[in-house]
């Protein structure tokens, strides 16, 4: 709970101390960024000053987050760092591009690990690589994997180095259902329908297909303020008709829910305002 800025998802007990969020990188809505600043297919409509190959907005925020390291974390006491490759829950959020990067190198120089959230975006969904940290072009001392690895059947995984997995030998530590010999059965044969039925290839082809037809939607109802992803990884948030392109309410949310399911279609919500399907 104290690792997610999403208040939905905390309640009311004491939360552990010293972590710390950092801004939002959301070229969208956030205080920097624009057309130029996503990798994906598809760029928001804000205007900016970036370039393709130079996002300025990559460097604004990084100072935001040196500004965490400066005051609020005691040099050489970085525990870890956690990050998605594109924010799931958090509404498909994708970082400015060379962002991870470079938030990857300040975390090395403070002494800490770099954990790689690839729970909503592993396994080919993002079309081009089958990790999504890998479009970031960095490698995380931690991974953790959920989800995918299963295909709806309960698994889920943390892989790390050796000796960063020793430190669990520091005190017990063990795990009722590991290694159920059923679930790692189930593991391996996602694994072999991903590569057999060629399913991140069909993430890139149809994921791309369906980001360009929607931000043609975007420029015909004006209820879509962004579109937004990478592969099948997928957002697009709906707005008020406003100059602040606030959150549409939840009752209009729902109204499109309802009107999908009828259509037999099942959408997810997600964002911090829950706008974002």
């Amino acid at each position: 709970m104290g690792l997610t800025s999403n208040a939905a998802y905390k309640h009311a007990v004491p939360q552990a101390p010293d972590i710390h969020n950092v801004m939002n990188p959301d070229v969208y809505k956030g205080p920097w960024g624009g057309a130029h600043c996503r990798d994906s297919p598809v760029q928001t409509t804000r205007s900016c000053s970036c370039s393709s190959s130079d996002c300025q907005a990559k460097a604004k925020y990084i100072d935001q987050l040196k500004d965490i390291f400066k005051y609020s974390v005691k040099p050489g006491n970085l525990a870890a760092f956690f990050a998605e490759s594109i924010q799931g829950m958090g509404g498909v959020v994708q970082f400015p591009k060379g962002y991870i990067k470079e938030a990857y190198k300040i975390v090395k120089e403070n002494g800490g690990v770099f954990v790689s959230d690839e729970v909503q975006t592993g396994f080919g969904r993002t079309g081009e690589h089958f990790w999504g940290f890998e479009m970031h072009n960095i490698q995380p001392d931690i991974v953790t994997v959920a989800k995918g690895i299963g295909n709806g059947f309960p698994l889920a995984a943390v892989v790390t180095r050796s000796e960063i997995a020793q430190a669990l030998t520091n005190s017990m530590h063990f795990n009722t259902f590991g290694g159920n010999p059923l679930a790692c059965a189930v593991g391996i044969a996602v694994l072999d329908v991903i590569e057999e039925e060629k399913l991140q290839e069909n993430s890139l082809e149809i994921g791309t297909y369906l980001l360009q037809q929607l931000e043609k939607l975007k420029s015909k109802y004006s209820i879509i303020g962004d579109v937004r992803g990478k592969g099948l990884m997928i957002g697009l948030e709906l707005i008020k008709n406003d100059e602040f392109a606030s959150p549409v309410e939840n009752e209009k949310y729902f109204e499109v829910w309802e009107a999908c399911r009828d259509l037999g279609l099942i959408i997810g919500r997600g964002g911090i305002h829950g706008n974002v399907i």
